[in-house]
């Protein structure tokens, strides 16, 4: 499986891929913003898209509803990974699609756990 990260923090997505390889998840390309990230998508294929929510230039929100609109992406898995926990922002996020929502800090189980409910989601 080939992963995205997506946040503007390089510690941010280094935990996260060190995350991944625990759930031995090692295959992972990395983008800085949402801008950034649908650039990787037109030249990349993943599996799974696990963002931010809070960057520059293209919010984590805003890179899903692009993802969501664009029929050849559309069906990639995305978790959505924030400190935002509150209800207004878990629904406008799932209002914009996301396949799952996890909220810092995590842990590999957690992760892992989102990881097989959003693939599902997408399956079904």
């Amino acid at each position: 499986m080939r992963v995205l990260v997506v946040d503007d923090f390089a510690t941010m997505r280094k935990i996260i891929k060190n995350v991944l390889k625990q759930i031995n998840i090692d295959n992972t390309v990395e983008a800085e913003n949402g801008k950034q990230a649908l650039q990787t998508l037109k030249n990349d294929s993943v599996d799974l898209i696990i963002s931010d929510w809070i960057m520059p230039e293209m919010t984590g929100i805003e890179f899903l509803r692009a993802c969501k609109e664009d029929p050849v992406i559309k069906n990639i898995p995305f978790i959505m990974v924030t400190a935002e926990a509150q209800k207004d922002s878990v629904v406008e996020a799932i209002k914009g699609g996301v396949d799952n929502y996890v909220v810092k800090p995590f842990t590999p189980e957690k992760l892992q756990a989102a990881i097989e409910k959003a693939r599902a989601r997408v399956a079904q």
